[in-house]
């Protein structure tokens, strides 16, 4: 059997499968992307309407609610009607969702403050439901996939997410900027409105409506197990389902603790270098796409040759101590030259001893997270029957979904009372994970590279 990445033998009733895992890859790209693009113009988007800044939290938790709870409903969906159809349905609705995104302003101008905000929590909730189609599209690299060959093609989805968060934050700036804006509005027609906001969000839902013609085209539903066709199971079944289960239920619950643990990251981040190194929103960026770029390497490329000689739980165990290690030492990086003096580095004066420590800790920060989530991905496919790969994929993605809705609130009110306790509490709540996964290495068999 020919792993995708090697050839274009038929695996898993798919006559391409580089083409197909192309596409796939290309689908969960295009997801990202959109949520990036939202990340730079929402607090000015939400603020444009006069209300509070608690509404910037809520709306973006908005999101992830609403993929945690579409999450497995949609990798289930995808194990009963196929995931081809999931895949391209929720990419159709997500540019729908999009487009009612970008027409928020209009819709103040025309129905006042209350409809522009119930149209960015109802876009940005359909938004989040679509994303759950994370679950079908790894259950579709599971279809066409070797088993001793998944964790580096999963590690390509995550390299997907990774570069989701490069382009999307410098698309949505880009297409924000002035002049990008004046241009717009004297090409595009009077019904079409052109600003900051806007068109950010028709970008999104141009790319998603464009990766739907693309899957139609050239994507092929890969031959897989059917589930059971009359089963029903609510969001809160399949879960404590995988609760109940050997197998799941490690899994599941380290989903949600790294996603609680890495959310005062995601969170503070930006907050943090500004207040320790006095950054702006440019320079912020440019460490989140230095962020993004480790990423796409790490989960792409080097998790997925460490997968083939190191067994997953181990991975798991060391990238959980790696990401702890992180998170302790990114509030410290700000404060390095106190305890070493002012050492001379050399080079351009924007070349500090603070600034080496940051991007030192960033990258273990972005190494560790590979390794847990690639890791994490490849074990909950090997727990899953094949007539089971989409419900498995589901629940974890709605669990890490539901760590990111708790988490970020958690650590922003954390953060106001002490700048490092949301980086510290999130290292501490990595620790279980560490032990519980390095404990369970020794007799994990399944998952030893062959």
């Amino acid at each position: 059997m020919t792993h995708p990445e090697a050839g274009t033998a038929s695996v898993g009733g798919v006559s391409n499968p580089r083409r197909a895992l192309a596409v796939v890859i290309g689908v969960v790209f295009i997801d990202l992307v959109g949520f990036g693009i939202v990340i730079p113009i929402l607090p000015f988007y939400v603020r444009s309407f006069g209300v509070s800044d608690a509404f910037i939290g809520l709306v973006a938790a908005s999101y992830s609610l609403a993929q945690f709870l579409a999450a497995p409903t949609l990798g289930r969906l995808s194990d009963r009607v196929g995931r081809r159809p999931v895949l391209l349905a929720s990419l159709a609705a997500a540019g729908v969702a999009w487009v009612a995104f970008g027409y928020a302003g209009a819709a103040e101008a025309r129905f006042g403050t209350v409809a522009a905000i119930a149209t960015l929590f109802g876009s940005r909730t359909l938004a989040g439901a679509m994303g759950g189609n994370i679950a079908a599209a790894q259950a579709y690299v599971a279809d066409i996939t070797p088993r001793d060959r998944r964790a580096g093609a999963l590690g390509l989805v995550g390299a997907a997410f990774a570069l989701g968060f490069v382009f999307g934050p410098a698309i949505g700036g880009l297409l924000a900027a002035d002049a990008v804006v004046t241009r717009a509005d004297a090409l595009l027609p009077a019904f079409v409105p052109a600003t900051p906001y806007s068109l950010p969000s028709f970008a999104a839902a141009a790319m998603s409506f464009l990766a739907v013609g693309v899957g139609l085209v050239l994507l092929e539903e890969p031959d897989r197990a059917r589930g059971t066709a009359g089963r029903r199971t609510t969001v809160v079944g399949q879960f404590r389902e995988a609760l109940a289960s050997v197998a799941l239920r490690p899994l599941t619950i380290a989903y949600f603790v790294v996603a609680v643990a890495f959310a005062g990251v995601q969170v503070m981040f930006v907050p943090y270098v500004a207040d320790a190194f006095g950054y702006d929103a440019t320079a912020a960026a440019l460490l989140l796409t230095y962020v993004g770029v480790l990423g796409a390497v790490n989960q792409g490329v080097l998790v997925g040759r460490l997968s083939r000689v190191v067994p997953s739980r181990t991975l798991v165990a060391v990238g959980a101590v790696l990401l702890a290690a992180a998170l302790v030492a990114l509030p410290a990086t700000g404060a390095v030259d106190r305890f070493l003096g002012d050492v001379a580095l050399g080079g351009p004066a924007w070349l500090t001893l603070p600034l080496v420590a940051l991007l030192v800790a960033l990258a273990a920060l972005s190494l560790g997270n590979a390794l847990v989530n690639v890791s994490l991905a490849t074990l909950v496919s090997a727990s899953a029957d094949d007539a089971e790969q989409g419900a498995a994929f589901g629940v974890t993605q709605g669990a890490s979904s539901l760590g990111r809705t708790v988490g970020p609130p958690v650590m922003a009110v954390l953060y106001t009372v002490a700048v490092a306790s949301p980086f510290l509490v999130g290292a501490v709540l990595l620790l279980p994970v560490a032990v519980a996964f390095g404990r369970r290495s020794d007799d994990a068999d399944a998952d030893r590279p062959g």
